[in-house]
């Protein structure tokens, strides 16, 4: 009989039996991205020196264009420099709509330039000024210059200052592939599920992941885990379709494992309600910092109105409540305004590129007009080229005209313009409020530790402390490895025990092909089958129920209570069909997982925005059913835990400190 040819044929390497890989190591770095990279580089400063500790940093890719910084950076969004970290604190609290942990924030503030200036010493070229001109990355080397030797930075705005970051991650994980040795890190290996001690209760043991290029399964036990995967992305439809879906503004491949993996271990979690809305050029996704802060460029509504000061008045309930203090105004609240625009019929919003660079070339040499205008383009190079691509397909020329720009689809993360993600501890000082420090089983204080004893994060995994970017990310996985050294120091002794049995942890990870394999006869299509359902088809349900249920791009970001019930059923259904994900081959398997990571995730999401009676972030979401601030119910941060033995989830408030005054 002929072969009947697969609609979809498999794209990786076919599946089989696994074989079992075992290791045991004193720290278990999960992901690759800038946080990790910077606590293998401070953990191998610091255990390298004590002696007889054993590191292992696993990656699901490969480190040089893993994480959020993959394709590149233009900028560095957080660097103090002149500033004053206080200030940096109340930046932060005022853009998250004054629910941060300050503690945090501050901590991180008066670090984060250390981890710049290594850049620079590894070879990053930073932007400096000359007089009244700006020298770029190769000039100011050129020069002998550097922000280490006094030079000014060229800041795009208060935080930020301007660098040729195309490389920008290769340069980063260099040094942590340096600092670790070729023994001691593991690329292509995606780290699904913690493992707890089968002995010591709330107690990390090991984590447990298969090679994404082999037939293996790697179960690794550990005295400190360190898990920083990144943010959630697809976890919402997003506004392109068909061949454009892929399209995403944060790396595709963060599939929320960070937020599932410490839950799942009983973490406590934090405002998973936020959620971040950027608004950016709409389709491409090209990123408009560097056009308003650098630029100076403006967003106008179809008549070129000023829409920020033509709806002012907007503003004015969050002034009162000091939600919208100075000049800037906070992310959340410019996206609420441009909505309001598209609503009442004065869409689309553009980005006026023309008058920005027109009045920026008059006041420059035609070479410098020259050098400018390739620096606007090498903003999308470094970190978005397919905006580039968009523009010259639909003839858009940014000098001569303008381009359409608009919020695109909810992202989760905990180091951008959103704070959600996992409970920490914060330092141990007289400052930080006892409620902020988690105590260990010795009474001590393990600062960025979880609450879950041996566990760490940093990064996006952090929860209620946004802005850290790419520079902030780093220096708190470097405060982060620190302390983790400090934790096998002190637990030196422990003897990781785990009480699944390799053979239970190999059928669980290979469930999906196990799942195919049975199945398989049942249909000539392997994407349509009675007894299984693939990865692709699982995010479309997931999606579909996420944008029109939980506030997605479907509904302007509005949801409300019955709105949310609906949403759970068809989410409770997803979570019975989730033991049905079915993968051909190892590039399926992965993507399985993947969905696993991400519905727990929207779950922990939607679940979060029905506890809170309020509209917290008005312009990233909505709830219809309670519209506005609530500060005297709602001045508080939302918590959660799941709870691994009895698999009871129960939500909570947990108090707000103000350490920073106005």
């Amino acid at each position: 009989m002929p072969r009947i040819p697969m609609k979809e044929e498999a794209k990786g390497l076919a599946l089989a039996e696994p074989e079992i890989v075992e290791k045991s190591v004193d720290i278990l770095l999960v992901g690759g991205g800038m946080g990790t990279c910077g606590a293998a580089y401070e953990i191998c400063r610091w255990a390298d020196k004590i002696g007889g500790m054993s590191v292992l940093l696993v990656d699901k890719a490969a480190l040089e264009r893993s994480g959020a910084v993959a394709q590149g950076l233009s900028a560095i969004n957080t660097y103090i420099g002149e500033n004053d970290a206080d200030d940096y604190v109340r930046m932060v609290r005022t853009d998250l709509m004054g629910l941060v942990r300050e503690d945090l924030i501050f901590d991180l503030g008066r670090h984060v330039d250390d981890s710049v200036h290594l850049f620079e010493e590894w070879g990053l070229p930073c932007w400096v000024k000359e007089g009244d001109h700006n020298l770029d990355g190769a000039q100011a080397k050129a020069k002998g210059v550097s922000l280490r030797t006094g030079a000014a930075p060229v800041r795009s705005g208060r935080w930020q200052i301007m660098i040729n970051g195309e490389s920008y991650k290769c340069i980063v994980a260099e040094a942590a592939k340096n600092a670790l040795g070729q023994d001691r890190y593991i690329e292509r290996v995606f780290i699904v599920k913690l493992l707890m001690d089968a002995n010591t209760p709330n107690r990390i043991a090991g984590a447990v992941g298969f090679s994404t290029r082999e037939n293996k399964i790697f179960i690794i036990k550990a005295n400190a885990i360190m898990v920083a995967c990144g943010g959630a992305v697809n976890v919402y439809r997003p506004r392109s379709t068909g061949e454009g879906m892929g399209r995403a503004w944060y790396p595709v491949w963060n599939a929320g494992s960070t937020y599932t993996m410490c839950a799942q271990a009983g973490a406590e979690m934090t405002m998973m309600e936020n959620r971040f809305v950027p608004a950016r050029f709409k389709d491409g996704y090209g990123p408009v910092g560097a056009w308003f802060l650098l630029f100076k460029a403006k967003a106008t509504n179809s008549k070129g109105e000023d829409y920020c000061a033509t709806n002012r008045a907007m503003l004015k309930p969050y002034e009162d409540r000091g939600y919208a203090k100075g000049h800037v105004i906070p992310t959340c609240l410019r996206n609420h305004m441009m909505l309001r625009e598209m609503r009442e019929g004065r869409g689309p919003i553009y980005m006026d590129t023309k008058t920005a660079l027109q009045t920026t070339f008059a006041k420059l040499t035609p070479e410098q007009q020259k050098h400018l205008e390739s620096e606007a383009w090498e903003d999308f190079l470094d970190m978005c080229v397919g905006q580039a691509n968009l523009w010259a397909c639909q003839n858009v020329a940014p000098e001569e005209t303008g381009s359409e720009i608009m919020p695109t689809e909810p992202y989760l993360l905990g180091s951008h313009s959103g704070c959600c993600g996992i409970w920490v501890s914060g330092p141990d000082e007289e400052w930080v409020p006892e409620d902020y420090k988690v105590r260990a089983d010795n009474g001590k204080v393990y600062n960025r530790m979880t609450t879950v004893m041996g566990l760490w994060t940093c990064a996006d995994g952090v929860g209620a402390s946004g802005h850290k970017f790419s520079s902030g990310s780093h220096a708190e996985g470097r405060m982060a490895g620190k302390q983790m050294v400090r934790w096998c120091v002190d637990h030196k002794d422990y003897k990781p025990a785990i009480k699944e049995t390799a053979d239970e942890l190999k059928k669980e990870i290979y469930r999906p092909w196990y799942n195919f394999e049975n199945g398989k006869a049942l249909s000539t299509d392997p994407v349509v089958n009675p007894s299984f359902i693939s990865p692709k088809n699982f995010m479309m349900r997931l999606i579909k129920c996420s944008d029109e249920y939980g506030g997605g791009v479907g509904t302007y970001y509005t949801t409300s209570q019955t709105l949310l019930d609906t949403g759970f059923k068809l989410l409770q259904m997803l979570e019975e069909d989730s033991l049905k994900l079915a993968a051909r081959d190892l590039h399926e398997l992965m993507r399985c997982w993947e969905q696993y990571h991400r519905l727990w995730t929207v779950r922990l999401h939607m679940s979060h925005i029905m506890f809170r009676e309020e509209s917290r972030y008005p312009g990233f979401y909505y709830r219809g059913d309670f519209l506005g601030l609530d500060d005297t119910k709602w001045k508080c941060f939302v918590n959660s835990k799941y709870d691994p033995k009895t698999k009871e989830f129960k939500l909570f408030k947990k108090p707000y400190y103000q350490i920073i005054p106005d």
